[in-house]
């Protein structure tokens, strides 16, 4: 069963953020495309096979990784909600789920 996406606004914001820092830095959107795909594919990988990723310590909540980019999810019924995606590259004391 191929369950829906849903992002939750912290998500979105934090996604979002690391395409601007990389459409600022490299002036131009070809690289944030590239990361956009690549989470994409990744998402559809995670809808078709929830189970896929590692638990983490909550229990709850499981983490693919892809690339830089480590994805946080957690499984419902009928939806995988999508808690955050981080660019490994950042401080991870920054790092709150």
């Amino acid at each position: 069963m191929v369950r829906k996406i849903i992002w939750t606004k912290k998500a979105e914001l934090i996604f979002q953020e690391i395409l601007e820092f990389y459409f600022k830095r490299n002036g131009n959107k070809i690289y944030s495309a590239t990361i956009k795909s690549d989470i994409d594919k990744a998402l559809s990988l995670i809808s078709k096979h929830p189970y896929i990723g590692m638990k983490v310590e909550n229990k709850t909540t499981r983490i693919l990784i892809n690339g830089n980019y480590k994805i946080f999810y957690e499984i419902e019924s009928d939806k995988i909600i999508i808690m955050l995606i981080w660019d490994s590259r950042q401080n991870s004391n920054n790092l709150k789920i």
